[in-house]
């Protein structure tokens, strides 16, 4: 059956900022220095100055963020203020008019990053039972791999991890329940097996689907992480790594089911 496509959550597009009043669109935006002209060469000094375009405070604001996820990114989270504002071009004060304290800065990047490109499509099609069950899955962890493969992506979870900035355990409870559990409930529909009213989902199921998301992201850190080769088309892999786990549930789910339900009927 022929698969259709999903378009992941959009990212914004890098912008240039210089130190002129805060942030401000000016030649450099466009790839050239201060002093030339589109083809490359000095304007005369009789031609009057371009002046730099000031931006509105939601404008601002935007490419800071956009500044400190590359920032992030490259030196993780133990990067201080003062030289996130060097980096980005900017006084200290004007950041600190945006964000008063490196947490609420990380709060932004984890909205941007992780919840903001979060799709929420893939909860529509995993609750669509005209779709086997095979075929959803397949489709939305093959958007939810362009979604997360990505340098900035992986790189700012590795730093978050190794800060203990709880945005590691904010995502994997996001994910549990919005995408996890939703999965963990079609696989039983799928066989037949109680729904969660009657038997409660349990960890090992929770575990198992884990393990799909996990495997995509170790990919991500072969590559943008160790530095190691991957293959340039990971939609096979995916694949086969759903059919594994669709087969393989096939005969340990039910296993698991009716195991968590005598332990119910036990303590009745």
């Amino acid at each position: 059956m022929r698969r259709a496509r999903i378009n992941p959550v959009g990212h914004g597009k890098s912008s240039t900022m210089d130190r002129e009043d805060g942030i401000s669109d000016i030649s450099l935006a466009r790839g050239r220095k201060v002093g030339e002209n589109r083809r490359g060469q000095k304007a005369s000094s009789s031609a009057p100055r371009q002046r730099a375009q000031r931006l509105s405070p939601k404008e601002r604001e935007r490419l800071i963020i956009e500044g400190a996820l590359h920032y992030f990114a490259k030196v993780g989270f133990g990067g201080d203020m003062r030289s996130l504002a060097a980096h980005l071009g900017i006084g200290h004060p004007l950041l600190f008019k945006y964000f008063p304290t490196k947490e609420s800065l990380i709060e932004r990047v984890y909205q941007e990053v992780f919840v903001g490109r979060w799709n929420p499509y893939w909860e529509t099609i995993i609750s669509n039972r005209a779709m086997g069950l095979e075929e959803r899955l397949c489709e939305v962890y093959r958007s939810y791999c362009r979604t997360v493969f990505h340098y900035e992506w992986i790189r700012l979870f590795m730093f978050a991890g190794l800060k203990h900035s709880g945005v590691n355990t904010r995502w994997l409870h996001f994910i549990t329940e919005n995408l996890v559990k939703p999965i963990c409930a079609e696989v039983r529909a799928t066989f037949a097996l109680p729904d969660f009213s009657e038997v409660p989902v349990t960890e090992m199921e929770v575990e198992l689907v884990l393990g799909i998301s996990s495997r995509i992201v170790s990919y991500a850190l072969r590559k943008f992480i160790y530095g190691t080769p991957v293959p340039k088309d990971l939609d096979p892999i995916i694949d086969a790594e759903i059919e594994i786990f669709v087969n393989g549930s096939k005969a340990v789910i039910p296993k698991i089911v009716e195991k968590a339900a005598a332990k119910k009927n036990r303590r009745r």
